[in-house]
């Protein structure tokens, strides 16, 4: 998914509060499929529920109809299994089995403002080292929440985010990144989940960020499949996601899509 150059806007309370119905909305979801995810499942009845129950609400799926290089994003959940890092699109012949670890992408659009989050789930029994890599990715993703605080520079959160997964032998993804959101799904700043503390844009309140780590077993390099939206790590290793959307405020940070 594709950025568009713009101000670094900060949001007001109406606007936040938007933002938190909608987020609110993502966070449920995320949820429920919690309960749904598991062996025989398939990837295209995540997005067919997600979808429904976006639309059920009278809200609208963020991510259906997104523009691409080649073509829009077909679904309206980006679902992503094990060495695909993010933007899977969900197939009825992609079926969950256990073992597996999915990672689910989800928008909603209300009122002219989004929400975004994401999570890896496991399917059945997993192995202990694709465990650990989900538990150090929300953990990374915590971190650097707690780093999401006004007067902070932007550093400061990917740092955290960064010393997190290295110290625990994994490796963050460099060419797919975090982002600003609001009225545009895709605003500034741009979030790496890597960076040096202390440098970048100074965090005020009103600026609302999308963090999201996103952890490789393996090395940090991937690739573009031919639909022209999975990415994959180019060594096969497994890969994680978490996000959050969060609101900085005056007195600390505020998780919109947290239930």
């Amino acid at each position: 998914m594709f950025f568009e150059k713009q101000a670094i806007e900060q949001k007001t309370a109406k606007e936040i509060e938007k933002m938190r119905i909608a987020g609110k909305v993502v966070g449920e979801i995320l949820e429920k499929l919690s309960e749904i995810i598991k062996p025989g499942v398939t990837t295209k009845y995540i997005d067919e529920f997600s979808e429904k129950y976006i639309r059920k609400l009278k809200m609208t799926p963020a991510f259906l109809g997104v523009p691409g290089s080649m073509y829009p994003f077909p679904a309206s959940a980006c679902v992503s299994i094990n060495n695909e890092v993010v933007h899977g699109i969900p197939n009825a012949s992609r079926v969950l089995k256990s073992g597996d670890i999915v990672s689910v992408d989800l928008g909603v659009f209300y009122e002219g403002y989004y929400g975004d989050a994401a999570r890896t789930y496991a399917v059945g029994s997993i192995s202990d080292t694709a465990a650990n890599l989900l538990k150090i990715t929300e953990l990374s993703l915590q971190k650097g929440i707690e780093k999401a605080l006004s007067g902070n520079r932007l550093g400061d959160v990917s740092n955290a985010v960064q010393v997190v997964v290295e110290d625990a032998g994994f490796s963050v993804v460099r060419d797919f990144v975090g982002h600003g959101i609001g009225r545009n799904l895709h605003e500034e700043p741009q979030i790496p989940n890597y960076g040096k503390a202390g440098i970048g844009v100074k965090l005020l309140p009103g600026m609302v960020l999308a963090i999201e780590p996103m952890v490789n077993e393996g090395n940090y390099e991937v690739c573009m499949l031919d639909d022209d939206w999975t990415v994959v790590t180019k060594d096969g290793s497994l890969s994680a996601h978490f996000e959050h959307t969060v609101a900085i405020t005056e007195n600390g940070y505020e998780i919109l899509t947290k239930v």
